[in-house]
């Protein structure tokens, strides 16, 4: 029998973070700091918005783009929270970012058109690049420089066959954060080679010392760039499944006609949530946003305390729910760190190689969990690198 599966299908690797999180699962007492989640559950006036929605037996497709009242008030929060204009008839509501994602590559890859990403980033970004047939290239991102994209890194990493950039600030895995005179420092280069912009903002409420900052409400720059959020970090609605992708109306409509064969539309019923979570946001102020944003804050300064306190020099993050710090002064890769941690002390951290060859050194920690996990973590790590659980740094009373 022939070999039915594609070249594509049968050369991606396995996800870098699955098989940890497999293990997790059959170790008793283990802790895993490994999961991008939010601990908090989906604030109730949003359950409640899902389960009316189910009561009044809101059950049916919506249209291809997503409920009229939920694209508006999509347009409405981005213009109030980040000084970013597109029009409800330029969002497309998704089945998370994810599927952001992959409408925004297959609508831009060709065959052989290089996509540029940060090194580190999200683990989905050059398996899905790979899948539209394009080749990713990797743009070095050091902690040196907070890990953001310089206009000399960028433009190093140019080709005649580059097509498009994927930005992801607040950035997964290291929290680095680009401010404005940052972005603003690479719109030239972005310009001057005509490369489209896939900006994942999926962590924007999430940043601790100043507001996010789109690339898209820049100067000349909406009109190449896809914007893409959801609802699954700052709402603590991971499990909902709904996100939105903005993008120019010739992106705009090819990654309709790609959501329309592929996903027809995002669940009702969680469309219906996410219209009480920008309701209740916009009326308020997002009190329930900024509750889980403040208390991730004080989870973050106990980490990146703790790690620095016992010789892994971490790098402090300013967005998103995670720390990449270094073990190479345990002589260790973050690999061989992360499999020897889990099973002698038994927590989970996600090897940095998972994210980009300049993770080799380090591993990704999420603090998206509780303060007493977190001070057991921590407690376990200081026993594993030798400093004795009496110097392990005790969280904030």
């Amino acid at each position: 029998m022939r070999d039915f599966l594609s070249k594509h299908a049968r050369e991606l690797k396995p996800s870098g973070i699955r098989k940890y999180f497999d293990i997790v699962e059959t170790l008793e007492g283990a802790i895993s700091l490994g999961v991008g989640e939010p601990d908090f559950v989906t604030p109730w006036e949003i359950r409640s918005a899902g389960i009316r929605s189910l009561q009044k037996g809101y059950t049916q497709y919506t249209g291809n783009r997503g409920l009229p009242q939920l694209r508006a008030l999509i347009e409405e929060y981005l213009k109030v929270r980040f000084d970013v204009e597109y029009p409800a008839d330029q969002i497309i509501v998704t089945v998370g970012a994810s599927e952001g994602i992959d409408l925004a590559l297959r609508a831009l890859c060709e065959a052989g058109d290089e996509i540029l990403l940060p090194d580190p980033a999200y683990v989905s970004y050059a398996p899905i690049v790979q899948l539209t047939g394009g080749v990713p290239v990797s743009v070095l991102c050091s902690a040196e420089n907070g890990f953001i994209m310089t206009p000399e890194a960028l433009e190093k990493a140019i080709t005649p066959r580059t097509k498009a950039l994927i930005l992801a600030y607040p950035n997964n895995p290291t929290g680095g954060v680009m401010t404005r005179e940052q972005l603003e420092a690479i719109v030239p280069v972005i310009q001057r080679h005509d490369l489209a912009v896939i900006s994942d903002e999926i962590y924007a409420e999430l940043t601790y010392g100043g507001r996010h900052v789109s690339i898209a409400a820049l100067p000349g720059m909406k009109e190449r760039t896809i914007l893409l959020s959801g609802f699954s970090k700052a709402f603590a609605m991971t499990g909902w499944r709904v996100g939105f992708a903005c993008a120019p109306k010739e992106l705009d409509a090819a990654m309709l006609k790609i959501h329309q064969y592929t996903a027809l539309c995002a669940p009702r019923i969680s469309q219906h949530a996410a219209v009480a979570a920008l309701q209740n946001g916009l009326a308020d102020g997002f009190s329930s946003v900024e509750k889980m944003r403040l208390e991730y804050d004080k989870r973050r300064r106990f980490l990146v305390d703790a790690f620095n306190k016992l010789g892994l020099s971490c790098f402090e993050p300013r967005g998103a729910f995670y720390i990449f710090p270094s073990v190479q002064a345990t002589g260790m890769t973050g690999e061989e760190f992360a499999s020897a941690l889990l099973m002698q002390e038994r927590v989970a951290l996600v090897p940095g190689s998972a994210f980009g060859n300049c993770g080799e050194y380090h591993v990704r920690c999420s603090y998206a969990t509780g303060m007493a996990q977190l001070t057991e973590a921590v407690e376990r790590i200081a026993r594993f690198v030798g400093k004795g659980v009496k110097n392990a740094p005790r969280a904030e009373k």
